[in-house]
């Protein structure tokens, strides 16, 4: 059974979540002057910040599974190994980036900070509710 092509998804999602991480990252940075300034903003910019980190690390997990999974299903190094239409050199370069993203164990850091996100929103709801 053939393997469905993977393709990309439309700009227009990749550059919502592009702005989501980047929201998110200044959202953490503001709490800082939040304090200062106003400090009843501080839990909903941390809020923005927690749940928009949750959100664009779950896609960037999603993302990175995508990838390994078509290098494996589509048998890529193997077959950028056995093909003698590109040079040494540019199989090399491909087996590399290939096998760089294989091996990289970055869908687990994105699955982790995506589930330490959720821990932190319900930790802080419960000290909410505990006062």
């Amino acid at each position: 059974m053939a393997e469905k092509k993977p393709h990309t998804l439309p700009p227009s999602v990749i550059y919502c979540f592009f702005a989501l991480g980047i929201v998110s990252a200044i959202a953490f940075r503001a709490i800082i002057v939040f304090q200062r300034i106003e400090p009843s903003w501080v839990r909903p910019v941390w809020y923005v910040g927690a749940i928009g980190y949750m959100v664009f690390f779950l896609y960037r997990y999603y993302i990175s599974e995508k990838r390994k999974k078509a290098i494996e299903n589509f048998q890529l190094i193997e077959k950028v190994k056995a093909n003698t239409c590109l040079t040494d050199e540019d199989r090399e370069v491909v087996i590399y980036l290939l096998s760089s993203i294989r091996k990289s164990p970055e869908n687990v850091n994105y699955f982790i900070i995506f589930l330490l996100s959720i821990l932190a929103i319900i930790a802080d709801i419960c000290f909410a509710v505990v006062k």
